[in-house]
């Protein structure tokens, strides 16, 4: 039996001739790719879109620099835990002046990322330097650095907490050195001092790089005491007016969230309202629970996993999830 003949596949016709070449020589579509990006150029350019908050104009103050940002944190982590972060290799006998000169560093250093977060509100947006802007940004730092005893305090306190919350740590050590939780923490504790200091822009940076590292969200303007644990952490987010009390655990996926905003006049959402949950002591919070809204949850209870609560709960009340219903 003869095998069958198929035709053979005919392939598209087109008017571009083999390799791109024009019938003249040149590249086909050249001079239509050219139109059309400086077309499209134009658009972007226009002076309206110039004029507005797309365009921070080269005129302006420079933006704060998010990769400065990050070493000056990495420095901070060095200064608050030596020898977990930063040089391995300094003697106790020199670490004071090994912390000095990191501090003084941090100090020139964040001062000019913090002038620039205020020149992006001010009115004097220029490259000029904005005297106002330069002052209150050194004094800011300086605060900041006065209170680095005080932040040590907090997470040395949030890495026991780990320690004890986890039965698979083996030091507490290890939580500083290896735990997102430790990690998110320290650079919110860090960000919720120039927060409350307010400074514009740069807590919402400094909390943006855990974000982007460990997964937790922790806005600059929530308020945490002291240990606190986030366990695994990924999928946390604690929005900006919640407040957590002391020894407080959470699981990976928890939302600490708001319900839908109230609109003023204008049907635009009425900013600066506390809207987030509050946590008293000893409270835990299992994987993937939603608390939305501005309610309480009291001292020594527990909310299961998935558990979805708009409503507040008395202390030492155990929420399970009915997956019945």
């Amino acid at each position: 039996m003869a095998a069958e003949k198929h035709p053979r596949k005919r392939e598209p016709e087109s008017d571009v001739p083999p390799n791109g070449a024009a019938g003249n020589g040149s590249a086909a579509g050249a001079p239509e790719q050219e139109s059309f990006i400086e077309r499209i150029a134009q658009q972007l350019s226009t002076s309206e879109v110039l004029s507005s908050i797309y365009h921070h104009g080269f005129e302006q103050v420079p933006m704060p620099s998010t990769e400065v940002l990050s070493d000056i944190i990495e420095e901070l982590r060095a200064v608050l835990f030596p020898g977990y972060f930063g040089d391995p290799g300094i003697k106790d006998r020199l670490l004071h002046y090994h912390l000095g000169a990191i501090l003084d560093n941090v100090y020139h250093q964040l001062s000019e990322q913090v002038r620039r977060g205020y020149c992006f509100e001010c009115g004097h947006r220029t490259s000029g330097v904005c005297t106002d802007c330069q002052l209150q940004a050194e004094d800011t730092v300086q605060q900041l650095i006065e209170q680095l005893p005080a932040i040590r305090h907090l997470l040395s306190t949030d890495a026991v907490a780990a320690y004890e919350g986890d039965p698979a740590s083996q030091s507490v050590g290890e939580t500083i050195f290896a735990y997102p939780s430790l990690h998110a923490l320290t650079n919110y504790r860090i960000a919720h001092v120039l927060y409350k200091l307010e400074v514009p822009l740069i807590p919402r940076i400094i909390t943006e790089i855990a974000h982007s590292k460990t997964g937790i969200d922790i806005h600059p303007g929530a308020r945490i005491d002291e240990r606190c644990f986030i366990d695994h952490g990924t999928g946390v987010v604690i929005g900006e007016t919640s407040i957590l009390g002391k020894n407080v655990r959470l699981y990976q996926g928890v939302t600490l969230g708001a319900r839908s905003f109230p609109l003023d006049k204008d049907g635009k959402p009425i900013k600066g309202i506390d809207r987030h949950p509050v946590l008293e002591d000893d409270v835990i919070i299992y994987s993937g629970a939603t608390l939305l809204g501005r309610i309480r949850i009291g001292e020594g209870s527990v909310i299961g996993g998935n558990v979805w609560l708009t409503e507040d709960i008395e202390p030492g009340t155990t929420i399970r999830a009915n997956f019945n219903q």
